[in-house]
């Protein structure tokens, strides 16, 4: 049985609910995290070895790539019995969506440091790192839902369903 499973198994009637309730939420979550770890991953690689002297360049280029990979394991992933548009469509809406969410993201930081006039290192990592990405990330995933992927079930769930046998090999 895969380590997903096994833990999963275990976990109270109630916990279960809400994870399976919440399936799409929770891998949205995944999805982001593992892309916030692209970003940084290829943004201090690339800023520490060649493009040292363009770390905005650097950035740029390491955005670009997270929001790729946002695309690829949203679809495949987070989303992937949602739909509803052709995929030219859904990625296009997919880069608007994450433009604004961008955008979203810097509001807080901007209201802090111009119209708050707080300039402390605390003040831009709660106003920025915190506050703007908690409402990036709940409008993103609104937006997901009713733009990007706006249909549930337009795509068959392709997991094959295993039944465990007594001696404990999967049998499709």
């Amino acid at each position: 049985m895969p380590l997903v499973r096994r833990i999963f198994s275990r976990l109270p009637e109630p916990v279960r609910f809400l994870v399976n309730k919440h399936r799409e939420l929770i891998r949205f979550a995944l999805v982001g995290g593992t892309t916030f770890l692209i970003d940084n991953g290829v943004w201090y690689a690339l800023k520490l070895t060649v493009l040292q002297d363009k770390v905005v360049t650097a950035k740029a280029i390491a955005v670009l790539v997270a929001v790729i990979s946002s695309y690829v394991l949203s679809r495949e992933w987070s989303f992937h019995t949602r739909g509803g548009r052709e995929r030219h469509h859904e990625a296009a809406w997919f880069f608007v969506v994450s433009g604004v969410g961008i955008g979203v993201t810097l509001v807080p930081l901007t209201v802090s440091r111009h119209f708050l006039d707080l300039h402390s290192e605390l003040a831009d990592f709660v106003s920025g790192s915190v506050i703007g990405m908690l409402l990036a990330t709940a409008f993103k995933y609104w937006a997901m839902r009713k733009f990007v992927f706006p249909e549930a079930d337009a795509r068959p769930d392709v997991r094959p369903l295993r039944v465990v046998t007594d001696d404990r090999r999967d049998v499709a």
